[in-house]
């Protein structure tokens, strides 16, 4: 009976072990940790859009809703994006942030991990392509159609 008791203790104690955050247990081969993501998606394209003078509008268009507002603090932005990886530390924790101080309804300065690139201001524009795609040829038919018309049932075009 003694030794029933330690197996079964033994056997809660690891099942409990498996639901921890202790480091050592998130490194077992069989334990499946998944990929986090938090916050705004940034990118170095969506920074270099941004310009000073800008308008809240034109920057929430660009950027998205701020994640954080402080209500202390109306004139200010924040937008942050935290990534962990699942892989048992493979790849590190990416964090971006980026901060918008507004004068009046216009960027007056940016502040973050992602700074404007200043020379992305002088590329030009995108422009319009038009795409010319030529009218498609009659494939041919689906198994099951030409069945239905073999059977009969269909007219043949």
């Amino acid at each position: 009976m003694r030794k029933l008791l330690i197996l079964v203790s033994t056997i809660a104690s690891l099942f409990l072990a498996a639901c921890s955050s202790d480091p050592v247990v998130n490194r077992l081969p069989f334990v499946y940790r998944i990929d986090i993501q938090q916050g705004n998606v940034i990118t170095q394209d969506m920074v270099n859009q941004l310009r000073p003078g800008m308008t809240k509008a034109q920057v929430q268009f660009i950027l998205g809703a701020p994640l954080l507002t402080d209500p202390f603090h109306a004139q200010r932005w924040d937008y942050v994006y935290l990534y962990e990886p699942g892989t048992h530390g493979r790849r590190k924790t990416a964090e971006q942030h980026i901060t918008l101080h507004f004068d009046g309804d216009t960027v007056d300065s940016i502040s973050g991990t992602l700074k404007p690139d200043p020379s992305a201001h002088s590329q030009p524009a995108n422009r319009q392509v038009s795409v010319v795609v030529p009218p498609q040829e009659r494939r041919d038919e689906g198994i099951l159609l030409r069945f239905w018309r073999w059977l009969g049932f269909g007219k043949s075009v």
